[in-house]
């Protein structure tokens, strides 16, 4: 295959119009361990580390359904040296916790498995996170390295290079965590705009890929209600209620103050017909796509008591 015949996952869903909302991967427990060195395709599971600390900790994460996510800041380097650690964590309730330690062997990793148990703090930055795995697929250094350079010229505290998050053709991807929103499709420009609305609790339904405490019939219910309503605050949409009736949802969506109402979204679930839908991975897979059909004014909530 020449230069010119190269497949980029991420070109190929721009032209078919791939929807992104929807497609925030389920999970609200991050564990993040900083990896200068090359981070193999597989991410964590690839890593030669010892093999009971690194058996341990996978088991601890996997018993709370936790993401392993290697980081790094953005630029080279040096391998050695302290390197840090942090368990995020996205409360029902919607608090946003976080523990933060150091590690500089093997064996002080396993110190994630005690955070893992612990309530962690409240009242920290959120971590932004920019998926820049090339080795598990190409779009996301190519389009992932330019987003992450230029969230790290804006806000060097907050920004890493991570590995795989999930949805290689939406690529450029960027985590915001432990608040639990995936945004996609972005570059340099449209990122530093995303993460500045972000933080100041307006969320867009423009890049949007969902809320990761919702399931993506809900997570395209929100975003409707963002795209026709606009810009909204992380918790001022609350899913009250969730039906289904084979392929279709019905989904009620509470709107907080400073604008109170209810709203049913109707949502239709269907397959596409199957493409190729990563760099690495020839194999033609067809995606479910969730497609808002309606959205009514519901009777409006009564206030607690």
């Amino acid at each position: 295959m020449t230069a010119e015949e190269r497949f980029f996952c991420a070109d190929a869903a721009r032209m078919r119009g791939d929807p992104m909302e929807g497609t925030a991967p389920h999970g609200s427990v991050w564990v993040l361990i900083e990896y200068r060195g090359g981070w193999p395709a597989n991410g964590f599971d690839g890593l030669d580390l010892e093999p009971r600390t690194k058996a341990v900790l996978f088991s601890a994460a996997q018993a709370v359904r936790a993401r392993i996510l290697l980081v790094r800041r953005y630029g080279r380097h040096k391998p050695e040296g302290t390197r840090r650690w942090a368990v995020l964590r996205h409360e029902k309730s919607g608090a946003h916790r976080q523990q933060w330690g150091t590690w500089s062997r093997d064996e002080d990793l396993a110190q994630i498995v005690g955070a893992l148990g612990a309530p962690g703090q409240l009242g920290r930055p959120p971590v932004v996170l920019v998926c820049a795995h090339g080795r598990h697929d190409t779009c996301c250094a190519v389009r992932g390295r330019p987003v992450g350079r230029a969230l790290s010229d804006r806000w060097p505290d907050l920004v890493w290079e991570c590995t795989h998050v999930g949805g290689d053709r939406f690529a450029a991807n960027v985590a915001v965590a432990p608040d639990g929103v995936y945004y996609g499709g972005l570059d340099a420009g449209s990122s530093v705009e995303a993460v500045e609305q972000h933080l100041a609790d307006r969320i867009h339904a423009d890049h949007l890929r969902g809320y990761t405490d919702l399931f993506p019939p809900q997570q395209v219910a929100v975003a409707a209600l963002l795209r026709r309503f606009g810009p909204a605050g992380r918790h001022e949409y609350a899913v009250a209620e969730t039906t289904r009736d084979g392929t279709h949802w019905r989904i009620r969506v509470i709107r907080h103050p400073p604008r109170p109402a209810a709203f049913d979204v109707e949502v239709r679930s269907y397959r596409t017909t199957p493409h190729q839908l990563t760099c690495r991975g020839p194999a033609m897979s067809s995606a479910v796509v969730h497609e808002v059909t309606s959205i009514r004014t519901a009777e409006r909530p009564r206030p607690l008591s």
